[in-house]
């Protein structure tokens, strides 16, 4: 993780990321989106706090969300990574959050709350458990490895999707 200052500007710099404030702990807080996604990362080398808009980390070789904003104003999306794990994801994502497909066994570390829909197809999921508390719109949870139909402690205003290939 990078903690120089220096070092922050110059990554945000590389990856075309404007409207941003260094604060005294070294995150970064971006007025705007992020978009990080086909960068062939393994991590995320920075630690965003609240980015405002949407945070776009798809489409690359993550482990890890460790770095991922506490909050999101828009969209998430870290779908076609290699995570196994959502540890790291915002607490809170004011749009949809999208985790499709990864290599996903559990759920634990989901955002508190997604306003919008959250998908988590194509993963090697058993259960939901550890998803989201609160969903604005569906959640889509279609093939997995679902032996039943998925049980979910959760308040979804929208349809619970699933069905298994």
């Amino acid at each position: 993780m990078l903690t120089n200052h220096t070092d922050i500007k110059a990554w945000l710099g590389g990856m075309g990321i404007k409207n941003y404030t260094i604060n005294e702990s070294g995150t970064v807080t971006v007025d705007g989106s992020v978009n990080i996604s086909d960068k062939q990362l393994t991590e995320i080398p920075v630690s965003f706090g609240l980015v405002s808009g949407d945070f776009d980390c798809s489409h690359n070789e993550l482990t890890t969300l460790e770095g991922s904003p506490r909050e999101v104003g828009g969209n998430f999306y870290c779908d076609s990574n290699s995570l196994e794990s959502l540890d790291g994801s915002p607490q809170k994502a004011n749009g949809d959050f999208d985790c499709r497909p990864n290599r996903l066994k559990s759920l634990e570390g989901s955002p508190q709350k997604v306003n919008g829909d959250f998908d988590c197809r194509h993963n090697s999921l058993v259960s939901l458990e550890g998803a989201s508390r609160e969903v604005g719109g569906d959640f889509h949870c279609s093939s997995n490895r679902f032996k039943t139909s998925p049980n979910i402690d959760a308040t979804i205003n929208g349809q619970l999707i699933w069905y298994n290939y």
